[in-house]
């Protein structure tokens, strides 16, 4: 599948099909059993250099990621508790906090509040949306790494067609959180919104340091293709803005795959990290 968004954005990067599926891709990335490592670089695989990128529940990479895949709470058993991580640390003998939060208390209200969810597949997979066969598959969600300009016509345009100002959210949480799990919980509500996401400064090292993540509800970004015609970016305002934009194909490493998937990980392969 082609998108015309990613072609009037000019986007440097591949969208990429969030795909939740009972079949696992052929000649796909994915890591090890048991062996940690970070949702953030296979996505980073898929749109920097339109690879695919598989998941199950043994292979997700660490807990934060399991859980935001959506393969049930997988916090539950994190050492001293997830909440001191996210905020002051509990002491010797565990990981440092974060100071994401400035107590455990408050930490916690965020976990009790993730929509955590145990999808009903075996696998998620992450694929350029041009491989997508739409007779074949349906994504549940697209993820597209854009710019503040490129940002600023996918907020304008999720809101062309649509009432309210508030069809964007830009919520608190960890990079996979705003890639999977809460794109995800929005496109079961009856009236989905799109998600900013990539602002988790922990994370911010793996993206080039202007790009964030936008992410939709398949159905919506469905809609937003069929509202390009006639909207604002046909108009002289948006052209204008766009001359500013560099063109694909930008060859641009985000992050790189030995910072999660060693050389070693190569499509076909089970992949560990150092």
């Amino acid at each position: 599948m082609e998108s015309r968004i990613a072609r009037e954005l000019k986007l440097r990067f591949h969208p990429v099909a969030i795909v939740f599926t009972d079949e696992k891709p052929e000649e796909a990335l994915q890591f090890k059993e048991g062996a940690w490592g970070c949702a953030v670089a296979m996505l980073n695989a898929a749109a920097d250099r339109g690879q695919v990128a598989v998941f199950d529940r043994q292979t997700f990479g660490c807990t934060g990621g399991g859980t935001a895949l959506g393969f049930g709470n997988r916090y539950i058993d994190f050492p001293g508790g997830i909440e001191y991580l996210l905020s002051t640390g509990r002491g010797e003998g565990f990981r440092e906090g974060e100071h994401f939060k400035r107590t455990p208390e408050l930490a916690k209200e965020v976990f009790d509040q993730l929509p955590v969810t145990d999808i009903p597949y075996t696998y998620v997979v992450f694929k350029p949306l041009e491989m997508v066969d739409l007779e074949k598959e349906m994504p549940q969600l697209v993820c597209l790494y854009c710019n503040p300009d490129q940002l600023a016509a996918l907020v304008a345009l999720a809101n062309y067609y649509r009432h309210g100002t508030d069809n964007v959210i830009i919520p608190f949480g960890s990079g996979c959180q705003t890639l999977c799990l809460l794109p995800y919980y929005e496109a079961q509500q009856e009236r989905p919104r799109a998600v900013v996401g990539m602002t988790d400064v922990s994370q911010r090292w793996r993206m080039e340091p202007d790009i964030l993540s936008f992410v939709v509800p398949f159905k919506m970004f469905l809609e937003m293709e069929a509202n390009v015609p006639g909207s604002f970016l046909e108009m002289k305002t948006w052209q204008k803005l766009s001359t500013r934009i560099s063109g694909p194909p930008v060859a641009v490493t985000v992050g790189s795959q030995e910072d999660c998937c060693p050389s070693s990980a190569v499509p076909g392969h089970d992949t560990e990290t150092s």
